[in-house]
């Protein structure tokens, strides 16, 4: 009996994480369209997301929910590097693709990690697993139903995005183990750093003196508020993550955003009265079918050790945060 009680308690720590970020995730896909409404510029927003995620954590720092553990700073580099990566080339592949292209290259990310974890890290995924994954990946490319043309700057910008945001994400899991910090302390170190790292970056690719610039225009004190607001909810978001790929894998997480993406489509339909034909629908079907299957699967999936637990640089014999995405989705 308290076996069963200590699986539950574990099983319910798990899933608190995943409905955390759902809902949070959700609640900033309105939030963001309202902060774009006012002009606010993408870049800037997210470096604000990131700056009021550090402070939130110092705040709980001070307040005792966690220890911040000392790091060696060049350990979280590669992350706080591929952060600002995937947030840069999944923007330029918005720019330069149609949103159904973009929607697609998002897409591959799934399969991407699988191939990288399973070369790289030498993860075993099962072939039920393996094959859950394919209506989920078929069913998110019809539910985004758009022009899917492409051209060779955006197909550039796409590929080197898919490979970043894959290796951003299966990272969030890895430094986590290799570096022995909780979600809490390895996302103190790293939000600060990629804060830094994305105001390098802003005055080229968003000059803030500029037309669309964050100071090259003036906004309402309603636009600052609800990007402060905006800014609240990543902090969750961003803490989310952390703690559900930590706590799962880097797959589980790619799974969860596929279905938080239909039931955006899906709430739109129903509650909005927006434009969904039967394409579209067929692809949500095809998504939920895969997404329970996964999981599923993972419920009953035997606990044994995972082999990812190695890194590259440990293991034998070789050797992972709604734009970054669209601006529906940033956190």
């Amino acid at each position: 009996f308290k076996e069963t009680k200590r699986e539950k308690m574990v099983s319910l720590a798990s899933v608190l994480p995943l409905a955390v970020n759902y809902f949070s995730s959700i609640s900033i896909v309105f939030l963001n369209k309202h902060v774009y409404n006012y002009g606010f510029p993408n870049m800037a927003l997210t470096l604000l997301h990131f700056v009021v995620t550090f402070l939130g954590l110092w705040v709980c720092s001070l307040f005792g929910v966690f220890e911040v553990k000392r790091v060696h700073i060049p350990d979280v580099i590669p992350l706080c590097l591929a952060f600002c990566g995937f947030v840069v080339f999944t923007n330029y592949s918005l720019v330069y693709n149609t949103v159904g292209f973009y929607q697609l290259a998002k897409v591959m990310t799934t399969p991407c990690i699988v191939v990288i974890q399973s070369l790289y890290y030498h993860t075993t995924f099962s072939t039920p697993i393996k094959l859950s994954l394919l209506p989920i990946c078929i069913g998110v490319a019809l539910a985004s139903n758009a022009d899917a043309s492409v051209n060779s700057t955006g197909l550039f910008f796409a590929v080197v995005g898919v490979l970043v945001t894959s290796f951003y994400q299966i990272w969030v899991q890895t430094k986590q183990k290799d570096l022995d910090l909780n979600p809490y302390q390895l996302l103190y170190y790293q939000a600060p750093i990629s804060s830094a790292m994305l105001a390098l970056l802003l005055p080229f690719i968003e000059p803030p003196f500029e037309k669309g610039g964050v100071f090259g225009a003036s906004f309402a004190p309603a636009a600052w508020r609800a990007a402060f607001m905006s800014a609240v909810v990543a902090f969750i978001v961003n803490l989310s993550i952390f703690v559900v790929i930590g706590k799962t894998s880097p797959i589980t997480y790619n799974v969860l955003g596929h279905f938080k993406l239909c039931t955006v489509l899906a709430g739109g339909f129903i509650i909005f009265h927006d434009p969904l034909n039967s394409t579209q629908g067929l692809g949500i079907v095809l998504t939920l079918i895969g997404v329970f299957a996964y999981t599923h699967l993972k419920l009953n999936e035997p606990k044994t050790p995972p082999k990812s637990a190695a890194t590259p640089s440990t293991a034998t014999p070789a050797p992972l945060t709604s734009v970054t995405t669209s601006k529906d989705d940033r956190s």
